[in-house]
C-alpha cells in the first residue's frame, strides 16, 4: 500500500468520526471505536536495543555499544530481528486481546541526538557524537525496523527532535539556544539522513525549549521538518512534555493553551495527558474541527500502512512467536558484543590462555552484575551471563577463577551494618591467590541515564563528573598496588577518566552495556577466541578537560567532540586496538569514494574499521579538525591482502555559514584513511600512522 493510497483511506475512516471520537485517537492510549471496527491502540513501545519493557525479548548491546561496531549492516539485520520479534510479539499478544502500553508496533526508537557533552546521562541510548556517524547508523537502523514490505514491518521514530542532550535535571524547562551554524552542522544532519533518506515514520519532539520555542509546537523546527524536508509521517510528544508548556516552560497559561499551541504546530500524537483537554479547546473556538482530523489523518495513515487496520493484515502476520530469543537472534546479538568492544590499551597480557592452569582473580562491583549487562530501556532476557560466569565457563576445569565483588558500585559499603570498604580486603586477597586479575568496573543505569528512570537519583541521571565513584577508585587503586598483572573491563556507555588504569594497568577493555548475554563475549575475547575490534563513537577526556569545555548547558559546539576540541584526548575518537597488526598500503580517492588497500600482518583472522576522514584546508569555516566522511569494516584472514572502497559523504564537501547555509567548501581537501582518527593521540596509542592524499579543489589540477 502506498502512502497515498493509506492517507485516503486514513481520510475516509477519520471523516466517519465524530470531532471527539478523532480527539481521542490523538493519546498515546487511543481507544477502541467499535463502531467502526477500529481496535484500541497504544502507540508507546520501546526497541532502542531490542524489545523494551514488555517480556521476553533479545537483548542487543547498548546503542552506543552498537555504535562502535561502526557496522551500518549489521545495525540493519539487528533491527530487523528486533522487529521480527515486535511482529512475533504483536501477533500473539493482540490475538489475546492484548494491546497494552510496549504491545505495539509504533516504536520510539531510535534516539539520535548528539551526543555533544560527556556528562549526559542518556548518551549512551545514542549513537555517538559524530553527525555522520549517527546519521548512517540511524539510517540503517530505521530501515531495518520498517523493513521493505508491501506494509510497514513496524514503525520507527527518530527523536529527540531536536538540540537535546542534558542537563536532565532541567529538561522540562530548559531552553538550549544553538547557533544557526550548530544547528545545521551537528544537531540537525541525522534527523534530515532519518526523514529524506530512510523514510522515518515518526519524529518524536524533545522536552526542552530550542531558542526560545518548546520543541514540541517549534514553528522553527516544524517549517524544516515538514516544509524543507517533505516529512510525511506523524509526529509525537515526548512525554508529558505539552504539560511543560504551561507548568515549566510557560509560554502558555493553562492546559488548553498548550493544547492549542501543539495541534496548530503539528504535533499529531501526545504521549501525556495534555490532549484529555482537546475538546475543552474545541469548544472554546481556540482549534477547528480541521486541526483535529488532520493529525488523525496522519496517525491512521500509518495504522493503515501497518496493515492493522483495513481487513486485509499484512505479510507479517504469520510470524510465529517461537522466533522471540531464538537461536539466529541470539548469535546476532553475540556477534554484535564481540564486534562492539573496544580494546583501548594492551601491554600483551591480553589475550590470556583459556588452556592454563593459572588461577585468574575476577574483582569488582559489575562483574557479576546483570544491570551491567543491559543499560537503560531494556527487555527481559530468559538468561543472562555476568563476565564472571563468561570467565568461569570459559575456564570450567582449566585452572581457578576467584571471585571478590571488591566494593559496591557507588556507596561506601556492600552491607549496610559494615564499615566503610567492607569488601577491599577480600579484593586484595584475591588479587595476591590470583595468577593474573580482571577488574570489572564501571556504572550502570542506576548512574547514568534518564531523569528519574530506574530510580535514579545521581544528578538526575547525569555525571557531575568523569571519574569512576570513589568507592571504585579506592578499589582499583589497592588491587593495582598488590602488582599481579591487570586487566580492566570497563562497563560504561560514556566516557570514563581511567587515567590511573592507563598508566598502571596492563589491559583496558571497554565492553559497555553488551547485552543480557554479553558477559560470554566479554570472556571470549579476553581469552582471545575472538580479537576486539570496536572503535569509539565518543571521544574519552581527562576529567580536567571539562573546565575547557563551555558550560553544560551551553549548547555551544566550541571544544566539544573530537571535531572542534584543542587538547589532548585520553582515548581520541574512532580510537580502538587489536590482538593482531594490519598496514594501510595504499589511498586512491575522488569526491565520491576511496580505494584503501589494506594487509593483514598478523597470523590470526581479524576484523577492521577503514575510517576516512577530511578537511578542508582552503575554509575558515570549516571544523579545525578532520571529520568522519566514510567507514567500511572489514574481514581479513591472516596475511590476506584487499582492497576496500569507502563510499564518502558528499556533505564532507560542504561548510556551513554563521547564517546556517550548508555551501560548497574551499578545498582543497585532505583525506585521511587509517583504522582510527588521524590525530598525534591516536598515532601514539596505535603506532598507527593515517594515510592521507590531498583532494584539490574544483578547476585545479591535481597537487601532491
Amino acid at each position: 500500500m502506498t502512502r497515498e493510497q493509506a492517507r485516503k483511506r486514513a481520510a475516509d475512516l477519520v471523516g466517519r468520526m465524530t470531532v471527539e471520537e478523532m480527539a481521542s485517537q490523538l493519546r498515546f492510549d487511543a481507544p477502541a471505536i467499535e463502531r467502526l471496527g477500529i481496535p484500541a491502540c497504544n502507540w508507546w513501545n520501546e526497541a532502542l536495543h531490542g524489545l523494551a519493557r514488555g517480556g521476553t525479548a533479545t537483548s542487543f548491546p547498548q546503542a552506543i555499544g552498537m555504535a562502535a561496531m561502526f557496522d551500518d549492516g549489521l545495525l540493519r539485520e539487528i533491527a530487523d530481528a528486533i522487529s521480527t520479534e515486535a511482529r512475533a510479539k504483536y501477533n500473539a499478544l493482540s490475538a489475546e486481546g492484548d494491546r497494552d502500553i510496549y504491545h505495539g508496533l509504533t516504536f520510539w526508537s531510535p534516539n539520535i541526538n548528539i551526543f555533544r557533552d560527556p556528562r549526559w546521562g542518556r548518551g549512551h541510548e545514542t549513537y555517538g557524537e559524530d553527525p555522520c556517524l549517527t546519521a548512517r547508523l540511524g539510517a540503517a537502523f530505521v530501515r531495518g525496523l520498517q523493513g521493505e514490505g508491501e506494509t510497514l514491518k513496524t514503525a520507527a521514530c527518530a527523536k529527540h527532535f531536536a538540540v537535546h542532550s542534558g542537563p536532565e535535571a532541567l529538561r522540562h524547562s530548559f531552553n538550549a539556544v544553538a547557533s544557526p551554524k550548530d544547528l545545521e552542522e551537528t544537531y540537525l544532519p541525522a534527523f534530515r539522513a532519518l526523514v529524506q533518506d530512510a523514510g522515518v515514520e515518526a519524529v518524536m519532539g524533545a522536552y526542552n525549549r530550542t531558542n526560545g520555542e518548546p520543541c514540541c509546537a517549534s514553528s522553527m523546527l516544524m517549517s524544516k521538518l515538514r516544509g524543507e524536508w517533505g516529512f510525511e509521517g506523524h509526529f509525537v510528544s515526548d512525554c508529558w512534555a505539552i504539560r511543560d508548556f504551561h507548568e515549566n516552560h510557560k509560554v502558555t497559561a493553562a492546559p488548553v493553551e498548550s493544547v492549542t499551541k501543539a495541534l496548530k504546530a503539528g504535533c499529531d500524537l501526545n504521549c501525556g495527558c495534555t490532549y484529555q483537554h482537546i475538546m475543552h479547546a474545541y469548544e472554546l473556538g481556540m482549534i477547528t474541527e480541521e486541526d483535529i482530523s488532520r493529525c488523525a489523518v496522519r496517525l491512521f495513515t500509518t495504522r493503515f500502512l501497518l496493515g492493522t487496520l483495513g481487513g486485509e493484515g499484512s505479510e507479517y502476520d504469520a510470524i510465529p512467536y517461537s522466533v522471540i530469543e531464538c537461536p539466529e537472534h541470539l548469535a546476532l546479538a553475540h556477534r554484535a558484543a564481540l564486534r562492539s568492544c573496544v580494546l583501548l590499551k594492551n601491554d600483551g597480557l591480553l589475550p590470556l590462555d583459556p588452556e592454563s592452569d593459572e588461577t585468574i582473580g575476577v574483582i569488582g562491583p559489575n562483574a557479576n552484575s546483570r544491570s551491567a549487562l543491559i543499560g537503560n530501556y531494556h527487555g527481559t532476557a530468559s538468561r543472562y551471563v555476568t563476565v564472571l560466569e563468561g570467565i568461569q565457563d570459559l575456564k570450567a576445569g582449566k585452572g581457578r577463577v576467584l571471585y571478590s565483588e571488591g566494593c559496591a558500585l557507588c556507596f561506601d559499603r556492600v552491607e549496610p551494618l559494615a564499615q566503610p570498604d567492607d569488601r577491599l580486603a577480600e579484593a586484595v586477597a584475591v588479587a595476591k591467590n590470583s595468577d593474573k586479575v580482571i577488574l570489572v568496573l564501571g556504572l550502570d543505569e542506576t548512574l547514568e541515564g534518564e531523569e528519574g528512570d530506574t530510580g535514579n537519583s545521581y544528578h538526575s541521571g547525569d555525571k557531575a563528573d568523569l571519574l569512576l565513584p570513589p568507592s571504585q577508585r579506592r578499589l582499583l587503586e589497592r588491587v593495582l598496588a598488590v602488582g599481579k598483572p591487570t586487566a580492566v573491563v570497563l562497563m560504561v556507555g560514556s566516557a570514563i577518566d581511567v587515567s590511573v588504569a592507563q598508566e598502571r594497568a596492563c589491559a583496558i577493555l571497554l565492553s559497555w552495556y553488551p547485552g543480557a548475554g554479553g558477559g560470554r563475549a566479554v570472556a571470549e575475547l579476553l581469552f582471545g577466541r575472538e580479537s576486539p575490534s570496536g572503535k569509539l563513537p565518543v571521544t574519552f577526556y581527562t576529567d580536567g578537560e571539562l573546565a575547557r569545555m563551555p558550560d553544560f548547558t551551553d549548547y555551544s559546539m566550541r571544544n566539544r567532540t573530537y571535531r572542534y576540541f584543542g587538547g589532548t584526548p585520553l582515548y581520541p575518537f574512532g580510537f580502538g586496538l587489536s590482538y593482531g597488526s594490519c598496514s594501510l598500503l595504499s589511498l586512491e580517492a575522488d569526491r565520491e569514494s576511496a580505494s584503501v588497500r589494506v594487509r593483514n600482518e598478523s597470523g590470526r583472522e581479524l576484523e577492521e574499521v577503514v575510517e576516512l576522514y577530511l578537511r578542508d584546508e582552503g575554509s575558515p569555516l570549516a571544523p579545525p579538525n578532520p571529520v568522519l566522511c566514510g567507514f567500511r569494516r572489514l574481514c581479513l584472514k591472516p596475511g590476506e591482502e584487499k582492497a576496500v572502497s569507502v563510499p564518502i559523504d558528499p556533505a564532507a564537501f560542504t561548510v556551513v555559514t554563521e547564517e546556517g547555509k550548508r555551501i560548497p567548501g574551499s578545498g582543497p581537501w585532505r583525506l585521511y584513511a587509517g583504522f582510527c582518527g588521524p590525530d598525534p593521540r591516536s598515532e601514539a596509542l596505535s603506532g598507527r600512522k593515517a594515510l592521507s592524499l590531498l583532494i584539490p579543489a574544483p578547476g585545479r589540477g591535481p597537487e601532491l
